[in-house]
């Protein structure tokens, strides 16, 4: 329904997540958070969807919190409400994170939570006229939704607490730069990439997918011995897999694969 605040939108395996509030430049309420774990419990749980497209309606991908309503949420209950009572959290903070492959797509406007949720990413396409800005502490406040440990780790030291610590404004090419991004292509262009991605990514053997990315968040966040056993534990597991024989008997047939995720 577009008059939801997050609608979604199967595409085959793929997931269309699209935050809907452009009257409000997308800022988030209560709501729109509530609404954005359902979808990403939709995509984790659904064993037809395999990989996950986050976008914007409108002009702006995200203003960010709306901390009129949201404030005084989080001063009474603390920083787990941007993860609501779902099973995932989309920022892979409070909770888990989804365990299967996100696509972000980000335009215009990409302030706070909106840079948190491409660190929670795992691909981000941006559209050339996008506008970033980690500003919580012109606010008087510190982001709490990854920012202070994702971006160091994933873009170094000095490239987060250059955003971090001024609350500047950033674009695209410092985004692509820092590898906050890892595309930039015509506004317009931006949904359509991310979702040829996530199309790509889906035709791919599921339960390879999912355990690579699982193992590589292991290995980011508890280093390589974890990464190891992640994949000494799930190896084993997908070689005895139909998708396995799949993959073998497309190789020998010089065909494309047909995966099942079994």
């Amino acid at each position: 329904m577009l008059t939801e605040p997050v609608t979604v939108q199967r595409e085959g395996h793929v997931l269309l997540i699209g935050i809907n509030r452009p009257a409000k430049r997308n800022a988030f309420n209560l709501a729109a958070i509530d609404a954005l774990g359902r979808a990403y419990e939709m995509l984790g749980t659904d064993e037809e969807l395999r990989a996950g497209v986050v976008f914007a309606h409108g002009d702006h991908f995200s203003a960010g919190l709306d901390l009129a309503e949201v404030g005084p949420a989080v001063a009474e209950h603390g920083p787990r409400v941007l993860c609501g009572s779902h099973r995932f959290d989309p920022f892979g903070v409070w909770r888990d994170p989804v365990p299967k492959p996100v696509v972000m797509a980000v335009n215009g406007i990409a302030f706070t939570l909106s840079i948190e949720l491409a660190l929670a990413a795992d691909i981000v396409i941006a559209a050339d006229d996008v506008r970033f800005r980690q500003l919580e502490i012109g606010r008087g406040i510190m982001p709490f939704g990854g920012a202070t440990f994702r971006a160091p780790a994933q873009l170094g030291w000095g490239n987060a607490m250059r955003f971090l610590l001024t609350a500047e404004e950033f674009g695209a090419a410092e985004a692509l730069r820092i590898g906050l991004v890892q595309e930039v292509v015509p506004t317009g262009a931006h949904v359509p990439r991310a979702t040829e991605l996530a199309r790509l990514i889906a035709r791919q053997a599921p339960l390879g997918v999912q355990a690579t990315l699982a193992s590589a968040r292991a290995g980011l966040g508890h280093g390589p011995e974890a990464a190891r056993e992640c994949i000494a534990s799930l190896l084993p597991v997908i070689m005895a897999s139909q998708d396995a024989d799949e993959g073998l008997r497309s190789f020998i047939e010089r065909r494309e694969a047909r995966f099942t995720g079994r």
